[in-house]
Parts: structure tokens; sequence; C-alpha cells
């Protein structure tokens, strides 16, 4: 998932939605759900800066303990299923050196960390974990640090492997991330490990499905025209293993809030995969492969209404995560901060399907859809 574009959230841009009139109107009334999401929103931003210093000086602790850093790239290369993503032996000397500054280490990291999605799964991993820790009564600031941090360091690995695998930005740093990858996935697992055994089981089987549902990514750009809904299915654990987990472990994995945060997370981050299809195809100039505005677009030879089926299929995804909400305990405590955050996800997908209206597209992608 991405996200660099605030236009998304200007007052014109919701005015432009339904869902966006909707999140006007909770802020002008100044309803619970829109406060709840304010104030985590506010608390983000003035602890973010703090949480990418502490990134930065963790990942340069480990990368300079390293004392055989031909041996970690391998392994990460062997877990990972891909040696596309790791430095040539006699580059790694030189790009360690270099990345042991403490100021170049910190540029590099505020350039991953340089994501909406990022930015906003924050406030969201806060919340979710106050809300459990109310729930059962087990408040540790310390926690509920180790396992945000954890988590949210954990997505962000997907920022630089993204741009190593895509090579379409930041071309200039892509051997640097490289060499960070697994001190990234190295420092997460060390901070979500707090949060005890269960709780890292459930990361280490999100992250081995995430992986999963990236390698058919990339197999299925082999062959687009012949692409099922089960592989598209398989595609998108990329999406709800990643914040599916991740709200499971909000909750140290303890059920009920465990599941049903799962379940709410998992859906609306698939809900969310959809706006991001069409997002980028907006901005690539043709249809992302895979996608399901591709496998709609090639059924019914008809890419507007692949388009149109995509959105609905969006709402699909929406509709199963605000299921999971009438699963929430009697007087949960943020029940209507999720409302609105799913009110926003609503508003994301549909705004860039009126961008792409607006666009008018269609011919474009049409003369560009594999044969």
């Amino acid at each position: 998932m991405s996200g660099k574009d605030q236009s998304v959230v200007s007052k014109e841009a919701l005015m432009s939605t339904k869902p966006g009139k909707q999140i006007l109107k909770q802020a002008f009334f100044k309803k619970k759900g829109y406060k709840l999401f304010n104030k985590y929103k506010e608390e983000a931003e003035t602890e973010f800066p703090n949480f990418a210093k502490r990134f930065a000086a963790d990942l340069l602790k480990q990368i300079k303990a390293d004392s055989s850093p031909n041996s970690t790239q391998q392994a990460f290369a062997e877990e990972v299923g891909s040696t596309e993503i790791i430095l040539e032996s006699s580059q790694i000397d030189p790009i360690k050196s270099k990345l042991e500054s403490p100021e170049v280490l910190q540029d590099r990291v505020l350039r991953i960390l340089n994501s909406n999605f990022v930015k906003m799964t924050f406030p969201v991993f806060n919340a979710l974990y106050d809300a459990a820790a109310e729930f059962y009564g087990n408040h540790d600031a310390e926690m509920k640090q180790n396992l945000v941090d954890g988590h949210i360091i954990a997505i962000d690995l997907s920022e630089p492997m993204d741009r190593i695998v895509d090579k379409d930005e930041d071309l200039d740093y892509l051997d640097d991330y490289k060499l960070m990858n697994p001190y990234i996935l190295k420092l997460a697992r060390e901070k979500i490990s707090k949060g005890g055994d269960e709780v890292l089981k459930e990361f280490e089987e999100g992250f081995k499905d995430a992986r999963i549902g990236q390698y058919l990514d990339i197999k299925l750009k082999q062959k687009p025209t012949k692409i099922t809904e089960e592989e598209m299915n398989q595609c998108y654990k990329k999406y709800r293993a990643v914040m599916g987990t991740a709200g499971r472990n909000m909750a140290l994995a303890k059920n009920p809030l465990g599941e049903i945060f799962y379940l709410g997370m998992a859906r609306a981050a698939e809900g969310v995969g959809c706006g991001n299809e069409i997002e980028d195809s907006i901005k690539n100039g043709f249809v992302k492969i895979p996608s399901w505005p591709l496998y709609y677009s090639l059924l019914v030879n008809d890419v507007k209404k692949g388009f149109e089926l995509t959105l609905e299929k969006s709402n699909l995804y929406l509709q199963d995560a605000r299921l999971a909400l009438k699963l929430l305990p009697d007087g949960f405590s943020h029940g209507e901060f999720l409302e609105f955050l799913f009110l926003t996800v609503e508003h994301y997908n549909q705004f860039w399907y009126n961008q792409l209206e607006k666009a008018n597209m269609w011919s474009k992608f049409s003369e560009k859809l594999p044969k």
C-alpha cells in the first residue's frame, strides 16, 4: 500500500464523495469517532518523529554490531526467497561503512518512512492497543511502544523492498536499502517478541503469508490474461496478512478482540488495496498487473466496467470490515474510531475512482491491456 498524495484529504476532495461529506459532517458536529481519530492523529504527528529517531538509532546499533554482514545478507535472501534484494559481497563493506554514519542512516530511514500509509497506520495501531488495554486491563506503555514500533517497522520493510524490485524511485539509494533490509526485519522481530511467544508466532505466520502474496504478485505478472479469482484472493494476502496480524497483535493475540481486530484490519486493508490499484493505474497510465481492475476488465472485455466492479469489490471488503464491528463487546471504547477509520477508506477508494472518471482514460487503458 502506498500513498504520498495529500490531495485525497483536502476539503475539496472530501466534498467530492459521499463518505467524504460524512467525514466533514462528523468533524463539524465533533462526533466521538472524529474526535478520537483526530486525537490519535495529532498524537502521532508529535510522536512519529521520535519513533523515526528510535528506529534509526536502533538500526544503527544492529548494523554496527554485525561482524558478518555477508552471512546476514545471504540469510535474508534465503528467507524472502530472492537474491534480487541483496548486495553482492564486494558491495557490502563500503555501503556498511557509509551507513554507519548516523546522519546518512537517519536520511535513509526518513526516506523509507515517507509514506502516508505508514504515517496513517501509526495512530491506528496506537488506538487499537489502547482499546485492547482498556478492555483487558493491561496498560503497559513500554509494551505499547514496542508492539507499535515493531509492527510499523515490519510494515515499513515493504517500502525499500518494493523500491528495489520496482526501480521506480530512490534509485541512488537502492543499494543502501539492500543492506538495511535484514536489520529492519531483525529489529521488528525483537520489538514484537516483547509481546510474548504467541504474539511473535502470529507475526511470523503473517509475515510468511505476506511473502506468499508478494511472490504470487510477481508470478502473476508473467501470465496477466490467465489470472483466476482464487489467485487474486491469494495475492491479496500481502494486504490482509500484514494489517490483520498487526491488528490481532495490538490485542496481544487474545480473543475476542484479537480475532475481531484481525477481521476488521484485514478487510479494510484489502479495501485499501482496491483503491491503490485504481490510484496506481491512473499514475502509471495502464491497468496495474495483477489487480482486480485487470481481472474484471479482461473478463467483461470492458475497462470502464472493470473499474466499476473493482469499486464494488472494495465496498464488499468494507462491508466485511464493518461486520467485524458488530462483533465488538458492548461498551467497547473505540468502536466509533473504527467506524470513522473505515469511512476514510471508503472515501479514499471513491475519490480515486472519481479521479479516474474525470481523467477519462478508458481508451488508453484498453489499448494497453495485455493480450
